[in-house]
């Protein structure tokens, strides 16, 4: 620090210095617990006073799920066991981390997400029973009439606004910030998602907080997104530069992510849509790797060129085809992943359309046009997308490669959608 600063303006620039260190101490409130059903599964549910890290595992002899929430409290009283769960017991583990423990009547696998809603944030947990003792529950017989499920799941859309918190993004010429664009159009995005049947959004970010790129990964994965749209506004030097473009992962960036699975595999029991890599040999493991990557590239490449094509109709773009490129956020080996450079920013138009509700309104329409054109004709096994196709072309599932996509949303092509 210069010695020529006055006494003032050192204890600012420590008190911006310090804000974050402040900020990280004052602990993560758990204002309530208690259990909930979804989906036919047992939850327990943790109500928190804001989003927070935290990991989970599974003890055996005797079953116990342990749930550890970084820098946290328990400001509310545990509820007694119920379903699979005999009872709970929280402590303090490590400094200041929460640590809660679930004891079991048998053996649960659990998996965890948080959702954030306007209600608030809460870490949710959900236990699937793997039956006494390890073993698959017996389940009666099933007739032809009752062995088919009749309802499906809904295809879950995972939406990240890129950036957040401390992390700006790029900066328009009048001063709008890249990530309260992101965030904006990804809300409205997740608003169209919601109304669509058959389909569910999940927002990894709803509110202006940090993110690394990996947790967003990881969120999507928690969620069981069936694929993850990035939003982003692009920048440039070039105040003129424009228009649109999409990415999906390049074979460079699949390669790293091969390597990095590979030597992780021992850690991560779920890394391939459930399957457990860590039982498998080094050349099983490669190989098994090297598929789900190869089909899910194949994939977001399918789906970016159907956003791009329904975002063209809103203007020229500035790559009309899907580029490739080693963004982190697009490096999930088993969901179809994109990124979306919705208009550059820098771009003082753009920046002005970018600002609009309406042309965010047009921009998350084209997406989600998309997007259900690629399910309409590739609805995952399982959903009522699926079912519902079945049921109604039951003697074929053919369907014509030419594009059938809607114009959901979207306006007539005048430059950038005015």
């Amino acid at each position: 620090m210069s010695p020529h600063l006055g006494s003032g303006m050192k204890l600012l620039l420590a008190l911006i210095i310090l804000w974050p260190v402040a900020a990280l101490a004052v602990p993560v409130s758990v204002r309530g617990v208690h259990f909930s059903s979804r989906d036919g599964h047992a939850t327990v549910v943790f109500d928190l006073s804001r989003p927070a890290e935290h990991r989970i595992f599974t003890l055996s002899k005797p079953n116990r799920i342990v749930i550890d929430v970084d820098n946290a409290r328990l400001d509310a009283s545990l509820p007694p066991g119920q379903g699979v769960v005999r009872d709970l017991r929280s402590g303090v583990h490590g400094h200041g981390n929460l640590r809660v423990v679930l004891d079991l009547k048998q053996r649960t696998t659990p998996r965890s997400l948080v959702s954030q809603s306007p209600d608030g944030v809460q870490l949710v947990v959900y236990l699937y029973s793997a039956g006494q003792n390890g073993r698959a529950e017996r389940r009666p017989v099933l007739t032809a009439a009752t062995a088919v499920p009749q309802t499906g799941r809904d295809i879950v859309v995972a939406i990240d606004a890129g950036h957040g918190g401390i992390d700006s993004g790029a900066i328009g010429p009048h001063g709008v910030m890249e990530k309260t664009i992101t965030l904006e159009i990804a809300r409205r995005l997740a608003a169209l998602v919601a109304r669509q049947a058959g389909f569910r959004p999940f927002l990894t970010r709803n509110g202006d907080y940090y993110l690394t790129l990996r947790q967003r990964i990881d969120r999507a994965r928690a969620a069981h997104a069936d694929i993850f749209i990035s939003i982003h506004c692009d920048a440039a030097r070039d105040g003129y530069a424009d228009g649109a473009t999409v990415y999906a992962l390049s074979m460079h960036g699949a390669s790293s992510e091969h390597a990095r699975l590979l030597a992780e595999r021992e850690n991560d029991s779920d890394l391939l849509g459930g399957v457990s890599l860590a039982d498998k040999s080094s050349m099983l493991a490669s190989v098994l790797i090297d598929l789900s990557q190869t089909a899910t590239i194949s994939a977001s490449l399918d789906v970016g060129n159907r956003v791009a094509r329904q975002l063209s109709k809103l203007g020229p773009m500035h790559r009309f085809h899907v580029q490739q490129a080693a963004f982190v956020v697009l490096k999930s080996p088993d969901i179809p992943s994109i990124l979306v450079e919705t208009d550059y920013i820098t771009n003082p138009q753009e920046e002005r359309l970018l600002m609009s509700s309406a042309y965010q309104e047009k921009i998350a329409g084209a997406i989600l046009g998309g997007v259900t054109n690629y399910f309409d004709q590739y609805p995952p096994p399982g959903t009522e997308l699926a079912m519902m196709k079945a049921r109604h072309k039951p003697h074929t599932m053919a369907v014509s490669a030419t594009d059938q996509s809607s114009d959901y949303a979207v306006s007539s092509r005048n430059p950038r959608g005015q």
